[in-house]
Formats: structure tokens, C-alpha cells, sequence
């Protein structure tokens, strides 16, 4: 059975969309659960991760919140919710652009007019302040973008990015449940050998990032990682004093790991001319 990985603008009813979608296949939607796992990873209250994803955080939030490991960490726990048979249904979390290239992971967009998502929100929130409700559906659009813009490099609002874009305003919530279910019967979005080891090595690979984010030996190491059915290879260059050894015991810890290559090379310490 094909993972689905939707993303959706407020307002569009994606929310009702991957509910009902998650009823009709009997399978487990996802989106909250990974809120305490990254809250926990990080060290981080539930309610700071809530809004800084929806562009609500504070200065002193964002300035305590390291982004790079926030996605790297949020890549790492939707892997693994999908390794463990945790998902069918999968809402946010860059999920569409991380899981893009696996062929049986069908990328959902939700979306809908901007007066048709005000007026939905203004009537769920029970406000007549137009303006107030316009300017949370722009904050919330703008966090969204800066995020997949940063660590995917793609405009989430393209269709090319999706193998369906939905629109609310034509399209019931039942209609929508339709179209994407009769994708799923099609071959091109079934598993297969080759899918399932495009998604295992993609697995791989952020499970090796995480751990080398988390520990503090490596947490600072800009490393390239590439992974092939077990091997890892590990690439770039490390500044001075740091050590590619702590690189290959963290990462023949990880779970999956049969073979690690490196090809990390160490910075030579710069050179000063002193004035004779």
C-alpha cells in the first residue's frame, strides 16, 4: 500500500481531507505524533515546536531553536514512524518534498482561493477581523515556505512537486478522498524491490545525519552522506580538531549500518605570514 504525504494551506480543509482519507484506508494518519518526539529530541516544550512550524515563535524562539537539526531530526522520526508501519496517511512536516523521490509515496497538495480559506477560518474561528485572519494564513504560508525553501530547495506551492493538487473550492472533502484514492491501484505508485530500497536508502542516510547531529563529537561536522543498501560513505572536510574516528563510531552504531567508507579529509590549520 502506497504512503500518502500531503501537504495542505490553512484553510483548505486538508486537515478533513487526510481524516477521512486515513477512515476510507484504514490506515494511520500522522501529523501530531511527531510533535513530542522532536519535542523531546530537542529539549524543547510541545507548545515551542507548534509555533515556531507555524511561524508564531517569539525572537528569543527562534533564536533558541537550531533549525538545521530541527529538520534533520523531523526527517529522522518520519522515517521511522513509516519503517515501523506507523503511517498511511501523513500530514506536513516537508513529508511530500522528503519523500519525493520514492516511487510509492504519493505527494498530495490541498489548497483553495486566499478569500475562499479566509472565510473558512473567520467562519471556525468565529471573528469577523478579516485582517487578523488574513495575516495568520500569510505568517503560516510564509513559515511553510522559508522551511521547504531552505532544506528541500523547491517552492511548495508549485504543482510540479506533487502527483496531485486538489482544489477545495471545486472539490468536496469526499471528492478529494476519490481522486487520490484511485492513484493508489496505479503501478507506477506500488512498492517494488527498486522503491523499497530507494526509501531504505534515504532512511539510512537521515538516520546516520541524526546521529551524527546528535552527538557531540559530530554535532558540528559538515558532512556529505551518501548510503547504499548498508554502506555509507562520508565525505567532505572537517575543520581542525575535529576526528573522523568519532565520525565512524557514531555512525557503525546505527542500526542498518554494514559497511562505512570515509573519505573525510581534515582542514590544514591556516597560515599567518608574520611581518618581518
Amino acid at each position: 500500500m502506497p504512503v500518502i504525504a500531503m501537504t495542505r494551506e490553512m484553510g483548505s480543509l486538508g486537515k478533513d481531507v487526510a481524516s477521512r482519507l486515513s477512515e476510507r484506508l484504514g490506515k494511520p494518519l500522522v501529523h501530531h505524533e511527531i510533535i513530542g518526539l522532536l519535542a523531546d529530541k530537542m529539549r524543547l516544550r510541545k507548545s515551542h515546536v507548534v509555533r515556531f512550524l507555524e511561524g508564531k515563535a517569539g525572537i528569543w524562539e527562534r533564536m533558541t531553536t537550531d533549525q538545521t537539526s530541527f529538520a534533520i531530526y523531523t526527517a529522522d522520526e518520519t522515517l521511522r514512524l513509516i519503517e515501523n508501519g506507523s503511517v498511511g496517511v501523513l500530514r506536513g512536516w516537508g513529508a511530500a518534498h522528503l519523500l519525493r523521490p520514492v516511487p510509492h509515496v504519493v505527494a498530495v497538495r490541498i489548497c483553495a482561493p486566499l478569500n475562499t480559506r479566509v472565510e473558512r477560518m473567520m467562519e471556525r474561528l468565529q471573528t469577523e477581523d478579516r485582517a487578523f485572519v488574513e495575516s495568520e494564513i500569510r505568517l503560516s504560508e510564509e513559515a511553510h515556505a522559508a522551511i521547504t525553501r531552505r532544506h528541500f530547495g523547491v517552492d511548495w506551492q508549485q504543482p510540479e512537486n506533487y502527483d496531485i493538487v486538489l482544489n477545495t473550492e471545486r472539490l468536496s472533502v469526499d471528492e478529494c478522498v476519490e481522486e487520490i484514492a484511485a492513484l493508489l491501484p496505479r503501478p507506477g505508485f506500488q512498492e517494488t524491490p527498486e522503491s523499497m530500497r530507494i526509501f531504505a536508502n534515504l532512511a539510512l542516510q537521515m538516520h546516520v545525519r541524526a546521529a551524527l547531529r546528535h552527538d557531540p563529537r559530530t554535532a558540528k561536522m559538515s558532512i556529505g552522506i551518501d548510503t547504499s543498501d548498508g554502506r555509507v560513505t562520508l565525505g567532505g572536510v572537517l575543520e581542525p580538531g575535529l576526528d573522523q574516528d568519532d565520525a565512524m563510531e557514531v555512525v557503525q552504531k546505527v542500526k542498518g549500518v554494514t559497511e562505512i567508507e570515509s573519505k573525510l579529509r581534515v582542514s590544514a590549520l591556516p597560515r599567518y605570514k608574520l611581518d618581518s
